[in-house]
């Protein structure tokens, strides 16, 4: 067994277990925001990686990488991806919630990794999806993509909602700052 068999497995669950903890300090979901907002796409990802999971499509197989260096270099983009979430997590503080979801007063948040991208949560999130696939198996870019294409779809919505209760921060914020890839996209 390679060690990214086991390392990449426990720090997702860690990740997650972190993240569940600190969503119980996040502020209230506004009563009137759609707080069922994309929760169709929700479940199709969802779907999507436990039936990949549960046909052994995602587990090492055919498309699982031998090579010790881009073994390497996809734990390391895993570790980076993980990490930029984290930090954007701890900077974004309570106003962190679902994707696509309006907080009770909400707040603007700058600091940190938003200084380089306006949804640096996601950013991460991709990044340890490609990792991921890097390290583990090349069958993980399925749900990358999956991935992907849904939080630029949220981060697409969330900018239009942030211009809207942000009317006059948001905008030079948004010109001056890349939604993914620092100073690209």
């Amino acid at each position: 067994m390679r060690v990214v068999d086991t390392v990449i497995p426990a720090l997702w669950i860690v990740f997650w277990l972190y993240w569940l903890a600190a969503a119980a300090g996040a502020k209230r979901v506004r009563s009137d925001s759609s707080r069922y907002s994309g929760v169709g796409i929700r479940v199709v990802v969802i779907l999507l990686v436990l039936l990949l999971l549960r046909t052994n499509v995602l587990r090492r197989a055919s498309g699982a990488s031998n090579d010790p260096l881009l073994q390497g270099v996809g734990l390391a983009i895993f570790v980076l991806g993980l990490s930029t979430a984290v930090w954007a997590r701890v900077y974004l503080g309570r106003n962190w919630g679902t994707p696509m979801s309006e907080k009770v007063d909400p707040e603007l948040v700058t600091t940190g990794p938003y200084r380089y991208v306006r949804h640096p949560i996601y950013t991460g999130l991709i990044l340890a999806m490609v990792g991921t696939a890097l390290a583990l198996s090349v069958y993980w870019l399925v749900a990358a993509a999956v991935l992907g294409a849904y939080l630029v779809y949220s981060a697409t919505v969330e900018d239009r909602m942030m211009a809207r209760l942000f009317p006059a921060a948001y905008p030079a914020y948004q010109r001056s700052t890349k939604m993914l890839i620092p100073f690209l996209l």
